[in-house]
């Protein structure tokens, strides 16, 4: 029977991973810092361990046909070497032990924020260069997490990299409890309502995944490769985040702040917050500001082409998916 590994198994693209592969009949191993006794309850085997615990992960890996590497430190705000340790350190264990162990495939989550560091990106493809610099951690180490991987390809390790983009839908601990909050307290604000973004439904960003573990091979067109990951259908920010909000019954009247001011308030905070050595995340970053003023939507063909990715839900019936699920919860 093939086995695979997925790092970060208890998060919310690593579960819903690890439940489509039970539905493919793999057996399925999982490597989270936490204990997950319902992923335990349906057959995945847990391991307890920390990326930057090498020995950890490479008892993990043996044994495995395939590696998908999900876990990651997100999000805009926390000390560098969190980041560091997670993102680079943690891929560099995942990529040696794969090669120590002789796994054949390693399918990285990565992310579209790799290439953007301000500005519109329209339409844009994989042919985007890494910038420069960034404006936080997350991107960054990502950014040098996805270069480490993509170089790691050989004709005994093959790797791919994919790009999702903005995940949602049942079971979100990130995104979700975050635009609940913000509109509950009044505090939800637009930077820019009507630029276009691109968004991918849970279940097609873990169906990616497997498409690429079917296709990927040392000859195939997609080894060595960074793919974006989407539902191929860019909305207007502010009706996505008011139909994820409407999916859970909430309501909120859109209301604007100029993009210019919430930059300006992001570097003033990312300052203060540094200064005084404030942990927790501020409600406002240079690199959010970012995210929600600027359009981001990208082309999907190479995934199409190379991955045979195809979503299977238009948004409108993936936010019916959620408000359906949401009710079924609450029922």
């Amino acid at each position: 029977m093939t086995r695979v590994l997925i790092t970060g198994a208890g998060g919310f693209l690593g579960k819903a991973i690890a439940y489509q592969g039970l539905d493919r009949g793999v057996s399925v191993r999982g490597l989270a810092r936490g204990d997950y006794p319902d992923l335990q309850e349906v057959g995945i085997e847990m391991r307890r361990g920390d990326l930057a615990d090498y020995s950890a992960v490479y008892n993990s890996v043996l044994g495995c046909d395939a590696v998908f590497h999900v876990a990651a430190k997100a999000g805009a705000w926390g000390p560098t070497s969190d980041y560091e340790n997670t993102n680079v350190l943690g891929t560099e264990h995942v990529i040696k032990a794969c090669q120590a162990a002789g796994v054949p495939k390693l399918i990285f989550t990565s992310s579209p924020s790799v290439v953007h560091v301000g500005g519109d990106l329209e339409g844009a493809d994989e042919s985007l260069p890494y910038p420069q610099s960034y404006h936080a951690d997350y991107p960054r180490t990502k950014a040098v997490a996805e270069q480490k991987v993509l170089a790691a390809q050989s004709s005994k390790l093959s790797v791919v990299a994919l790009r999702p983009h903005l995940i949602w839908g049942p079971g979100d601990q990130h995104l979700t409890p975050r635009l609940l909050d913000r509109a509950r307290r009044g505090r939800l604000r637009h930077l820019a309502p009507t630029k276009l973004v691109d968004s991918v439904y849970i279940d097609d960003a873990a169906r990616a995944h497997w498409n690429a573990f079917d296709r990927l091979t040392p000859s195939s067109a997609c080894a060595g490769r960074a793919y974006f990951i989407t539902q191929g259908e860019p909305w207007p920010i502010a009706d996505l985040i008011e139909g994820i909000l409407e999916a859970h019954g909430v309501t909120y009247p859109r209301r604007t702040i100029s993009p210019l001011l919430a930059y300006s308030l992001g570097a003033m905070f990312e300052l203060i917050y540094t200064l005084f050595g404030i942990q927790s995340e501020p409600m406002m970053t240079r690199f959010i500001a970012e995210q929600l003023s600027t359009a981001h939507w990208f082309s999907i063909e190479a995934a199409r082409e190379d991955l045979g990715y195809e979503p299977q839900m238009t948004i409108k019936e993936a936010l019916q998916a959620l408000r359906l699920s949401v009710t079924q919860e609450e029922a």
